[in-house]
């Protein structure tokens, strides 16, 4: 399937690995696609402002994730997600539920950490950071609306339609800062 990623794609799908693990991520999210996307100016023809898509990105993590939908259906049920967060971050510290999830270690670690070794350093970028499968998921989107669109190859376009065709946060910020699905295939 990437051999029919363009160069931009490429990069988006590889910046996406770099954010993850610049956020010591254990994974690679659809969040990391779309700040990859950002990081590129793909979405720059949109008009968008980067910092404050990050920021409402931020906003979402703080929340542990949840979309403004998942907090309308706690509401339904009595639930004020806002309260929740703040005395989470009252008994644990401010931003507990935007932390990433903690990286398994491996045995080579373990026993490196017994002995009393320091682990060795990644700025090279030679940890593995696997994909979830909702990022997956976005990537094989991508590969069906570029065959919909009889197009050659997959671009940002295609990355970014398969984000917004998606349910979530990452959708949902996109959406409010006005790219929605049907603007971003009529730019395209």
């Amino acid at each position: 399937m990437f051999e029919r990623f363009s160069g931009d794609a490429r990069a988006t799908v590889t910046g996406a690995v770099a954010e993850a693990r610049q956020a010591r991520a254990a994974t690679v999210t659809e969040e990391h696609l779309l700040l990859s996307l950002l990081a590129l100016g793909a979405l720059d023809p949109f008009g968008v402002d980067r910092a404050a898509v990050a920021a409402d990105l931020a906003a979402a993590r703080r929340r542990g994730g949840m979309s403004r939908a998942d907090e309308e259906a706690l509401a339904g049920l009595g639930i004020d997600l806002t309260e929740i967060v703040s005395r989470i971050e009252e008994a644990h510290g401010e931003g507990v539920l935007a932390a990433p999830a903690p990286r398994r270690r491996s045995v080579g670690a373990s026993l490196r950490s017994a002995l009393g070794r320091a682990e060795p350093d990644d700025r090279g970028g030679s940890r593995h950071v696997p994909f979830t499968e909702g990022s997956k998921k976005v990537l094989e989107q991508s590969l069906r609306i570029a065959l919909g669109r009889k197009d050659k190859h997959i671009g940002t376009l295609h990355l970014l339609l398969a984000l917004l065709a998606r349910p979530g946060t990452v959708s949902e910020v996109l959406t409010d800062h006005g790219i929605t699905y049907a603007t971003a295939e009529a730019r395209g």
